[in-house]
């Protein structure tokens, strides 16, 4: 029986136009219907996810009430329980298999660079008058047409501090795990500490599946695949992808910085069987008539 780890993008989870409970709902929903077809091919599935979205409205709430706010570790994990359990409720609800989800630490280097240079956005946008107010609080990045974010590291991941545990539970369980990338914790003399970060979900998804030994890394977002010279007239479709042509075109700049391109590394760094989709596409990409796969 193989063994996949699907990296489920944002739009599994809602939609841009809604961020509404109901709409989460509804497309968990069909994310949960198209992963029980999965689960009748007799696939080892094992699943991580976004939380940007999810995250950033709890850092609004956080926000609104100064006096409860929470550090950003804590954040992610309360979107790693959210999102956990709808989806977790929703594929059990298409299946008989048992499914779980595990609140997942992912360690991170103290002393990574990433601490000193601050990349990642999270969070609202702010106009200009509303970033003068965080701006002795929080990093703030402008970007251009849309206003200020929140910049906070993004060192990479180490080691999963649950990983002995996902492994024995998806022997006979649906697992959901590393959602949002994990909670990013450090150790010191043996003692485990959250840390004011978040880690790449797609790197964090191709270090899962690496250490868990997955058959394939299944990434699925919003284009049914990979493409070059994205939405100009020359664009076209790679339906496979070697790592040394991926490692190409990455250096050539064809793959966005925030979209495309972290989900191409995470093939490379898996170094194995990757299809990247769209949620609609899964069972066919997974059968080779849709998606871009990147191998070896």
């Amino acid at each position: 029986m193989k063994k996949i780890v699907i990296a489920l993008g944002g739009n599994a989870l809602t939609t841009t136009k809604d961020f509404s409970y109901n709409e989460q709902q509804h497309q968990i929903k069909k994310t949960a219907k198209i992963i029980s077809e999965l689960i009748k091919k007799r696939y080892k599935i094992i699943i991580t996810h976004g939380n940007g979205p999810q995250v950033g409205s709890i850092l609004l709430q956080n926000e609104a009430f100064p006096k409860t706010q929470m550090p950003l570790d804590v954040c992610g994990a309360e979107s790693q329980a959210q999102i956990g359990y709808m989806l977790q409720q929703a594929i059990s609800n298409k299946t008989t298999k048992k499914v779980c989800t595990i609140v997942t630490q992912v360690l991170v280097d103290s002393k990574d660079t990433a601490f000193k240079n601050p990349s990642k956005p999270i969070g609202p946008y702010y106009s200009k008058k509303d970033a003068m107010k965080f701006k002795k609080k929080y990093k703030l990045k402008y970007i251009e047409g849309k206003g200020y974010r929140r910049i906070v590291p993004s060192p990479e991941p180490i080691d999963i501090i649950e990983l002995s545990q996902i492994k024995k539970l998806a022997e006979d369980s649906i697992v959901i795990c590393s959602g949002g990338g994990g909670i990013p914790v450090t150790k010191t003399k043996g003692l485990l500490k959250g840390i004011s970060a978040v880690i790449d979900k797609d790197k964090s998804g191709a270090a899962l599946a690496k250490k868990i030994g997955a058959d394939i890394l299944l990434i699925l977002t919003n284009v049914d695949a990979v493409c070059l010279n994205y939405k100009q007239k020359t664009q076209t479709k790679l339906k496979r992808l070697n790592i040394a042509d991926a490692k190409k075109y990455i250096k050539e700049g064809q793959f966005g910085e925030g979209s495309m391109k972290p989900k191409v590394q995470a093939g490379i760094d898996f170094g194995k069987k990757t299809i990247i989709t769209s949620i609609n596409k899964a069972e066919l990409a997974l059968a080779g008539k849709a998606g871009t796969v990147i191998y070896s």
